[in-house]
């Protein structure tokens, strides 16, 4: 007599199991796979928006400063400004000087201008910091490394106060006031991000007063709307193709 080698219930029921949960985690690692390198290339979008974002106001800006011949020094890739302290203050002091209100007099309009006059572009700019830098000479009296550090962070942030403060002042157009009123920032760097040339710091260079912009960086919500558009998108070329 031959026995069947048919399986029990509990071994089919089994392989059913394995097979049903290999073909879920598969479909998991190939959701994953793909949300991977949307995310990847949505992001490198956005990073590429913002770096557009920032030539074209340094652009901008750049082209309306030379044609007032307002001495600035503009980075065509960020959009940072740099103004030598010596442009806006005495040596060792804060307050601006009378060429350094006459200069951000004519400065702080233009650059205004350059950073919302564009609603796409001034839809993105999330806030504008300035920046006080100062050079790492010793203050006289001073020996205590972290008390020079100190000092230099009270004289850099007062120095950035005072342009900010100053901004409100200038004949820019009012109208993006309100703007201004919760895009700008202060900050003191001290002595903390010098200029060097040839490896070593130079003083001069170091001292300054740096305009930098921030812009709004793609959040979940974005990017999940990006992927929604890109799927219409697709899905309206593919549409138009089988129509063809």
């Amino acid at each position: 007599m031959i026995k069947s080698r048919g399986g029990s219930n509990s071994d089919v029921e089994e392989n059913v199991f394995w097979c049903t949960m290999s073909d879920l985690l598969l479909g998991l690692a190939i959701i994953f796979i793909v949300l991977f390198v949307l995310a990847m290339t949505g992001f490198s979008q956005s990073k590429a928006e913002e770096q557009n974002i920032k030539n074209e106001v340094a652009q901008d800006l750049q082209e309306s400063l030379k044609k007032q011949n307002i001495d600035a020094q503009v980075d065509q890739l960020t959009g940072d400004v740099k103004l030598s302290d010596l442009q806006l203050f005495e040596l060792g002091s804060y307050e601006l000087s009378p060429a350094g209100k006459q200069f951000l007099n004519k400065f702080v309009p233009i650059y205004i201008n350059a950073v919302f006059d564009n609603p796409k572009i001034a839809d993105r700019i999330e806030g504008i910091v300035i920046q006080g830098h100062t050079d790492s000479q010793s203050f006289a009296g001073v020996s205590s490394k972290d008390e020079q550090f100190i000092r230099n962070m009270e004289l850099s942030t007062q120095r950035a106060n005072e342009v900010a403060k100053y901004i409100f002042y200038t004949p820019y157009n009012k109208k993006y006031s309100s703007k201004l009123y919760k895009m700008l920032m202060v900050e003191g760097k001290s002595y903390s991000q010098p200029i060097l040339v040839n490896g070593k710091e130079d003083y001069a260079k170091s001292r300054r007063v740096e305009l930098k912009l921030i812009v709004k960086s793609t959040n979940l919500e974005d990017f999940l709307n990006l992927i929604k558009n890109d799927a219409g998108n697709n899905k309206k070329v593919v549409k138009e193709n089988s129509g063809k």
